[in-house]
């Protein structure tokens, strides 16, 4: 399962509601890349595909592929606010290790 803080999810759906976006579901993706290996991707999607894992967490659907889904599985997404900026902050038990800048990790 894959969860979502309600700041987080207060965050998601003002952006949505920002751009029209309404309605539309959080695509999270594992993708190759960064000093460390892999780096997160999140977007607006407003379909499922069909092999994709679905979850719903303080009123945000979230889907997730099923490569991704393995690097992902009990993660929680929380939005942190702070003197260097802000952003979404993936709590992921899968992470081996991450790069210096934090925005990679390997598994």
């Amino acid at each position: 399962m894959i969860t979502i803080t309600e700041k987080a999810a207060t965050k998601v759906k003002e952006i949505a509601s920002s751009e029209s976006l309404d309605g539309q579901g959080l695509r999270l993706r594992v993708v190759g890349g960064g000093c460390a290996g892999f780096s997160y991707d999140l977007y607006f999607e407003d379909k499922i595909g069909d092999l994709d894992e679905e979850f719903e967490s303080n009123g945000v659907k979230l889907y997730v592929d099923p490569l991704s889904f393995q690097y992902l599985e009990d993660t929680e997404i929380d939005y942190v606010e702070g003197a260097h900026g802000s952003g979404f902050k993936f709590n992921n038990p899968n992470v081996k290790s991450t790069c210096g800048c934090g925005s990679s990790f390997s598994a």
